[in-house]
């Protein structure tokens, strides 16, 4: 109980701790069952909750978000349910992630600029193609390798 109020865990998660106290498995299966029909663990609502997090607040993309509930032990076909429920903006999402930090990359050349883009895209878990083309499309709006209007200088000998 100590553990599930500091976050919530999933039923995986929940077993591992349990085990970490040396129960016999019959115990730690009855417990486990007491806290689901109690409600104190549900797989699907901490996958829910997590993909939310994870669109809102960091970003993810379908990848990184499917990563991140396998590693909390949440079986694959709660995964898939949950990520079903997003809707299929990967590639709005990534466009404005990469819109914000290509403007931190102006002072790159577009090359490199592009391939850090596509990184930290790829990083937060958008596969290459949504990637690739977010990263051109912001680059392409910040003006990279465009002409360029103002002043301009040139070392002279």
């Amino acid at each position: 109980m100590r553990k599930l109020r500091a976050r919530s865990l999933s039923v995986s998660e929940a077993r591992q701790v349990l085990r970490g106290f040396e129960l016999e498995s019959g115990i730690v299966d009855d417990v486990i069952d007491d806290f689901c029909r109690r409600g104190y663990l549900d797989d699907e609502a901490l996958a829910g909750v997590l993909v939310v997090s994870g669109v809102e607040r960091k970003g993810q993309g379908r990848v990184a978000l499917s990563r991140a509930l396998a590693q909390r032990g949440i079986p694959r076909d709660v995964i898939d349910g949950a990520l079903d429920e997003l809707p299929d903006d990967d590639d709005e999402r990534a466009l404005d992630f990469a819109r914000g930090k290509a403007r931190s990359l102006s002072r790159l050349d577009h090359d490199t600029a592009l391939r850090r883009l596509v990184g930290q895209l790829s990083r937060r878990g958008y596969n290459g193609s949504v990637a690739m083309k977010a990263a051109k499309a912001a680059l392409r709006e910040a003006t990279f390798g465009g002409s360029t209007s103002g002043v301009r200088f040139v070392d002279s000998d």
